[in-house]
């Protein structure tokens, strides 16, 4: 997985080296004959994940080590690791978790029944599940208490997705395809109401509810607004950079739906697109004769300092420049938990 990191650095190299010095200069212009890489903007970190991270980083300095974190923070293993490294213990279940320890919940959200058992243990927990995925809890909440029957649009077994199905008394319903949607066995009469995750892919969402409307007649739902501002941001910017260039890569866990539907957005518009999670997953083989500009981008959870180690090592192999793109300058950010909040000086 290479060095420990600091996740929230924005680069990650000494003066003079290709990750500060090349990487993203808006003005660098083509060296001829050499590959040129292009920086998708805006990329990696968005304010949910970074508040997750703030948030156990926080804890750790305020508690002490161990902080126990309930699944991954975030679906980036440097992450973790750089996490672990200061004293962050991350279980996936409760029962390791000593009663009355501090614990954090992930970025994904938790099911009830995980907060029951935290509860039951005496847990000190520090909630860090992104207030754009809480709405989506919200949501659900509230059409199951007024009677309709919940579609959950996402994928099987993710951690967001699980928390957002146990968030609802009775049964709810997971579609994560067309044929999910056919085979949904629920009248056409029926009272529905739809929830997504919000990591999908835009284009996938949309066939999706589309199918859902189609097959009810009493459905109600956000259309694709629950996908966050993050992912769609990220797409857009994706599909700005694919027609610019003959390969992009995706730096991001194999783990991170974001990051896996910015490979499959790219490969949507006949790009050949390559995820990989660090400057270590590249082939040298990619950057054959024919590839006259690379693509770059990063999943939301993923660490600007990466970007930087992969933009690095295109230049090691022999790309001539790296430019950022013009795009959106995201300002969104959400507030810590008020215990975790500085005091004012």
């Amino acid at each position: 997985m290479g060095s420990a990191i600091d996740p929230r650095r924005p680069d990650d190299g000494p003066a003079g080296s290709p990750a500060r010095d090349r990487a993203g200069d808006p003005e660098a212009r083509p060296v001829p004959g050499r590959p040129q890489v292009l920086l998708a903007q805006p990329r990696g970190f968005c304010a949910g994940v970074q508040r997750a991270v703030e948030i156990v980083e926080r804890a750790l300095d305020l508690h002490g080590a161990p902080v126990y974190v309930f699944h991954e923070i975030v679906h980036n293993g440097h992450v973790v690791a750089a996490l672990r490294a200061r004293g962050a213990e991350f279980v996936d279940d409760l029962r390791d978790v000593p009663c009355g320890a501090v614990t954090v919940f992930s970025a994904h959200g938790v099911a009830r029944a995980v907060e029951m058992a935290a509860r039951e243990r005496g847990l000190q927990v520090i909630d860090a599940t992104c207030p754009l995925v809480a709405k989506v809890h919200q949501q659900a909440e509230r059409h199951v208490g007024q009677g309709r029957v919940l579609v959950v649009i996402g994928h099987a077994g993710h951690d967001e997705v699980v928390g957002t199905l146990g968030r609802v008394d009775g049964a709810a319903h997971l579609v994560g395809s067309l044929d999910d949607v056919a085979a949904l066995a629920l009248p056409a009469d029926a009272d529905i109401a739809y929830v997504t995750q919000t990591t999908l892919s835009l284009d996938d969402t949309r066939a999706l509810v589309e199918a859902l409307q189609t097959r009810f007649r009493h459905i109600v739902g956000p259309g694709t607004d629950d996908i966050c501002y993050a992912t769609q941001n990220r797409q857009h910017a994706v599909r700005a950079l694919a027609g610019e260039v003959d390969l992009l890569l995706v730096v991001g866990a194999p783990n991170s739906s974001n990051a896996q539907r910015l490979r499959e957005v790219a490969a949507g518009q006949g790009v050949h697109a390559r995820l990989v999670t660090d400057e270590t997953g590249i082939d040298p083989t990619w950057l054959h004769p024919g590839v006259r500009v690379v693509g770059l981008t990063a999943g939301a959870s993923t660490p600007e300092v990466l970007v930087q180690r992969v933009a690095a090592r295109l230049c090691a192999l022999g790309a001539g420049s790296v430019r950022q793109l013009p795009g959106l300058q995201e300002s969104v950010v959400f507030r810590l938990p008020p215990a975790l909040q500085p005091l004012p000086a």
